[in-house]
């Protein structure tokens, strides 16, 4: 594939079978946490009502403040990590992860939970004429964000006995544009990350973590990703368990697919930390979805059910 991700080892054979098959720990007992879909819904709608988040632009300032009290009235410790790391030109690009800190902070390690907030400056995956058009980002950014704002509120109404931190990356779209062959440079997607990954006193103060990236479109499917298979294989069997246990296995297919480079693949490498990727692939194509890095990104592609169907799930699995 072309620009943000590298999928490869596509095994689609399995991807084209349906969705379903049952994991192995029948023993494991799941509880149904609360969750809104329809309060995360509201929160892909004030991040869409600002605009395209770019890097650089007001609205992207606007969000993070937004996002960054939103937090801090859900009980959160939020601090802003800020930063610079080369772009897909090898011009330094600034960079404001928002990292929230939840719960109790003890000798017990803690969770990560992480999604990318920023939008594309160009509809690279569209026609020519809509190049440089930024993203909408509805799905591909704002969804993770919102559910993890909605898990943000319900620990904040009924605390759990674990601290949780929740980073939102920022930079993880600025990418090279596909339309630039000449800048095909390594290591330009998913900066934010990458430099959070810098920090080496993150090394040992987590347990494991799940990224949330494109989790609201109608009828999403979430494969086993190749890399969360490789890096944290008990805690995807745990996830995808506990999906099947409360009757989301539509969503949650029990098959693996290819290798995506997104923010937990810098996460794991450089901090050690098992991570893993919940993230909407086209079971047709093995790739994403048409409207992914298009215009078309907007609010027709979140649904309610998608989104409870996956806060849902992180919450039981917390």
């Amino acid at each position: 594939m072309r620009a943000r991700y590298l999928l490869y080892i596509l095994l689609a054979a399995g991807m084209l079978c349906a969705c379903g098959g049952k994991t192995s720990h029948n023993e494991v007992v799941v509880n149904r946490r609360p969750f809104s879909g329809d309060s995360a819904y509201q929160y892909v709608a004030a991040q869409m009502d600002f605009g395209p988040r770019v890097p650089g632009t007001e609205e992207h300032d606007s969000c993070v403040l937004w996002l960054t009290e939103t937090l801090r009235r859900f009980g959160a410790d939020v601090e802003i990590q800020e930063g610079t790391m080369p772009d897909y030109a090898g011009e330094p690009q600034p960079i404001r992860n928002i990292v929230a800190h939840i719960g109790q902070d003890s000798t017990a390690k803690r969770i990560l939970l992480c999604a990318h907030f920023d939008c594309r400056p160009w509809c690279d995956e569209d026609e020519e004429a809509s190049w440089y058009q930024p993203v909408p980002g509805a799905n591909d950014g704002a969804s993770g964000v919102a559910i993890l704002l909605e898990v943000a509120r319900q620990l904040q109404l009924k605390p759990l006995q674990r601290g949780i931190d929740i980073v939102l990356f920022d930079c993880e779209d600025m990418g090279t544009p596909s339309f630039l062959k000449d800048l095909d440079r390594q290591d330009t997607w998913c900066l934010g990350s990458q430099l959070w990954s810098k920090d080496a006193s993150l090394r040992g103060r987590y347990e494991w973590g799940m990224l949330l990236d494109m989790v609201g479109a109608p009828g999403a499917t979430f494969y086993r990703e190749y890399y969360s298979e490789q890096q944290a294989s008990a805690y995807v069997e745990k996830v995808w368990h506990t999906a099947s246990v409360l009757g989301y296995d539509n969503y949650f297919c029990d098959r693996q697919a290819g290798a995506i480079v997104d923010d937990h693949f810098y996460v794991a490498r450089d901090l050690k930390i098992p991570v893993l990727d919940i993230i909407h692939i086209d079971p047709a194509t093995g790739a994403f979805p048409a409207w992914w890095h298009t215009p078309n990104d907007d609010m027709q592609q979140i649904d309610k059910a998608t989104l409870q169907a996956v806060g849902e799930v992180v919450m039981s699995v917390l």
